[in-house]
C-alpha cells in the first residue's frame, strides 16, 4: 500500500505528467505491443492510430496523480473504466503486464529524472489502483454471472435481421447462437462486439450502444457507416458489419456494460439530446421511459446533417403523435423548404433556438454525440439553470471530456 511519502512524490510528478504525459503514454503502448503483440487483439487499434487512447490514458494518469491522497474522488470515472474493462474481458492477469511496461516507460522517458524513489512510488500507486480496479471488475463479473441470462467473456450471437434506419445507419438484431436467454440491458448501456479484420489481421472489438428496449431474447445495435474510400480506423469494424456481415453470420458479444443509464425511478421531466449516431442509446431510453410511465414529460432534441441521415425518424414521429406530453425538436445542418414546413430547425442544435419552449429547471438531461456537441449542450444546460448533477452524457470511444 502506498505511504504518505510516496503520495507526496506522486503528487509532485503531476506537473511532469501534465507536460509530458502524452509522450509517456505513447511510448508505453509502443513498448507493450512490441513485447506483447497478442494484446493488439484486445486493444482498439483504431484509437491507437488516432491517438485517442494515448490521450485518454495521459489524462487518467494526471488525474490519479492529482488526487493520489484521496483517490475515492475518482470513483465515478473508475466505475466507468471498469465497465469498459469488463466489456473487453480484461482480467487480473493483465494488470501486471501493463504495470511492468508503464514503469519501464517512465524510466525510459524521464531518464535520470526517474529516481528510484519516484519509480517505487509509482509502482506502489499503480498496484494500489490495480487492486481497486480488480475489485470493482470482480464485483461486475460476479453480478453478470448471477443475473438470469448473464454471462462473462465472449459469447457467439447470430445476426437475425438487418434493417436500414437511414442512408448510413443500419440496425443489427442479434440473438444468442445457443438459443438461450440474454441479460436485459439497462437503457443506455452498450455491448462489445468482436470480429476478425483480415487487414490488419487482428481480432478487434468495438462498443455499440444497445438501441432496443430491454429484452431477454436479443439485442439490437444500430451502426453508422463511415464514409469515404478509405475510412478511418475507427470505422473499420462498422463498415465491415455493413458490407460483409449478413443475416445468419456469427459475431461475438460480451454482456451489457456501461453506467450511462436511464434512472427509471425518477419521474422528473426527461430531456434527451442527441447528435448523429448518438441517438442510439437515447432511443432505448425514450421507449423504456414511455413504457414505464406514460405521464412523464419528455423532450426529444436531435441534430444531424439532413433528412437522408435522420435515423429512427418514423418511430420518433409515431411516438410523438401518440404521447401528448412529449416535445420533439429536430435540427438539420442542411434544411430544405419542405423540412421547414415539417418543423425542422436549422442546425446545429441550439437550446436557445427552441421555439417557445423552456426546459424545466428540474429536468433530468441525457446527452450523447460527438465530444464538441456534448460540451456545447452541457454548457448550454448549465446556462439555463440545470444543475450539473442532473446532466449525464456518453462520449463514444475513450473518454476525454471531464465536465462534471
Amino acid at each position: 500500500m502506498i505511504n504518505k511519502n510516496q503520495q507526496q512524490i506522486i503528487a509532485a510528478t503531476a506537473p511532469i505528467l501534465k507536460e509530458h504525459g502524452l509522450v509517456l503514454t505513447s511510448h508505453f503502448y509502443k513498448r507493450m505491443f512490441q513485447h506483447h503483440p497478442e494484446l493488439k487483439n484486445m486493444f482498439n487499434m483504431g484509437n491507437q492510430k488516432n491517438g485517442k487512447q494515448q490521450q485518454a490514458l495521459a489524462m487518467a494518469l494526471l488525474a490519479y496523480a492529482q488526487h493520489i491522497a484521496n483517490p475515492e474522488v475518482l470513483l465515478p470515472d473508475l466505475h466507468r473504466i471498469g465497465h469498459k474493462h469488463v466489456s473487453l474481458d480484461i482480467r487480473p492477469e493483465h494488470y501486471p503486464i501493463v504495470g511492468n511496461h508503464l514503469l519501464a516507460a517512465i524510466k525510459e522517458v524521464l531518464g535520470d529524472s526517474a529516481t528510484a524513489d519516484i519509480i517505487d512510488a509509482w509502482e506502489a500507486a499503480y498496484y494500489q489502483l490495480a487492486e481497486l480496479m480488480i475489485g470493482l471488475e470482480a464485483d461486475r463479473y460476479q453480478k453478470l454471472t448471477n443475473e438470469p441470462g448473464g454471462w462473462t467473456g465472449w459469447r457467439p450471437f447470430q445476426v437475425a435481421k438487418k434493417v436500414e434506419e437511414s442512408s448510413e445507419i443500419t440496425s443489427f438484431y442479434l440473438y444468442p447462437s445457443d438459443k438461450g436467454k440474454v441479460l436485459p440491458h439497462l437503457p443506455g448501456q452498450f455491448i462489445s462486439l468482436k470480429v476478425f479484420l483480415p487487414d490488419p489481421g487482428l481480432n478487434q472489438s468495438r462498443q455499440y450502444s444497445i438501441s432496443s428496449i430491454p429484452d431477454e431474447n436479443y439485442y439490437r445495435i444500430s451502426v453508422k457507416r463511415e464514409q469515404g474510400p478509405q475510412p478511418n480506423t475507427s470505422g473499420m469494424i462498422s463498415n465491415r458489419l455493413h458490407d460483409f456481415v449478413d443475416v445468419g453470420d456469427i459475431v461475438e458479444l460480451t454482456a451489457p456494460s456501461g453506467n450511462f443509464t436511464l434512472n427509471e425511478e425518477c419521474k422528473n421531466p426527461l430531456v434527451l439530446i442527441s447528435g448523429g449516431v448518438g441517438v442510439t442509446p437515447l432511443i432505448s431510453m425514450l421507449q423504456t421511459a414511455i413504457e414505464k410511465d406514460q405521464e412523464q414529460a419528455i423532450t426529444w432534441i436531435h441534430g444531424c446533417r439532413s433528412q437522408e441521415v435522420h435515423a429512427f425518424k418514423n418511430k420518433i414521429h409515431e411516438i410523438n403523435a401518440e404521447k401528448p406530453n412529449m416535445e420533439q425538436y429536430v435540427f438539420f445542418d442542411q434544411v430544405t423548404a419542405k423540412d421547414r414546413i415539417n418543423g425542422i430547425l436549422q442546425g446545429p442544435v441550439a437550446l436557445d433556438s427552441l421555439p417557445g419552449y423552456k426546459i424545466p429547471s428540474n429536468a433530468r438531461c441525457y446527452i450523447c454525440g460527438p465530444a464538441g456537441f456534448i460540451e456545447k449542450q452541457f454548457r448550454d444546460l448549465l446556462s439555463i439553470g440545470i444543475h450539473e448533477n442532473a446532466i449525464f452524457f456518453e462520449e463514444f470511444g475513450p473518454q476525454q471530456l471531464s465536465l462534471n
